[in-house]
């Protein structure tokens, strides 16, 4: 990894850090695949306008290539408790 490339990882982070903090982001981070380290996250959003609007926003998009899926979720917080 270059130094300019390492600069836009480390913005790439702080950019999902602060989707992160405004409930956008659940959950992201790298993957350690033995085959190639690549990343994966979670996301809330309204539709695929505003998924694309995160990604077109995200200073790595020079660097990365984005792939996404809807995903049909299971909160913790709507299932019964156990007593």
């Amino acid at each position: 990894m270059t130094a300019e490339e390492r600069a836009i990882m480390q913005q790439h982070g702080a950019y999902w850090t602060g989707l992160m903090h405004q409930g956008i982001a659940v959950v992201f981070g790298p993957v350690m695949d033995p085959a190639g380290v690549y990343g994966v996250g979670i996301v809330k959003v309204t539709d695929e306008g505003h998924l694309r609007s995160l990604i077109d926003g995200d200073p790595a998009t020079t660097l990365n290539r984005y792939e996404y899926w809807p995903m049909r979720a299971v909160y913790a917080d709507l299932m019964p408790q156990k007593e």
